[in-house]
């Protein structure tokens, strides 16, 4: 398993713009499959955005699309998500995490490894 390290986070006013990165160890990080969820106080764990592990697909859940956006540097084991016109409802604590295949998934229990999250918190 990798271990991942959640960066980035803080408050921001509505309208503006965070960059959260995501650090993975290991030499197996191209292996990996990434993604970004989020979690609200008293909610479940919402899908975010996902990348394949070798950066060609994404897929995005409908509350970001084209607000959002996912990269990943494999030489670096590092992944981004920019996140432009935010909004108060994108308040949540932000979790990376890690599944060993091709492609990502937008169910939490599919990936293996995650971070201890990053709190991004958008005020109005």
């Amino acid at each position: 398993q990798v271990q991942l390290v959640e960066s980035g986070g803080g408050l921001v006013q509505a309208g503006g713009s965070l960059r959260l990165s995501c650090a993975a160890s290991g030499r197996t990080f191209s292996t990996y499959a990434m993604a970004w969820f989020r979690q609200a106080p008293g909610k479940e764990r919402e899908f975010v955005t996902a990348i394949s592990r070798n950066g060609a697909v994404t897929h995005y859940g409908d509350s970001v699309k084209g607000r959002f956006t996912i990269s990943r540097d494999s030489a670096k084991n590092m992944v981004y998500l920019q996140m432009n016109s935010l909004k108060p409802a994108d308040t949540a604590v932000y979790y990376c995490g890690a599944r060993q295949t091709l492609l990502g998934s937008s169910l939490p229990t599919n990936f293996d490894s995650w971070g201890q999250g990053t709190q991004v918190t958008v005020s109005s």
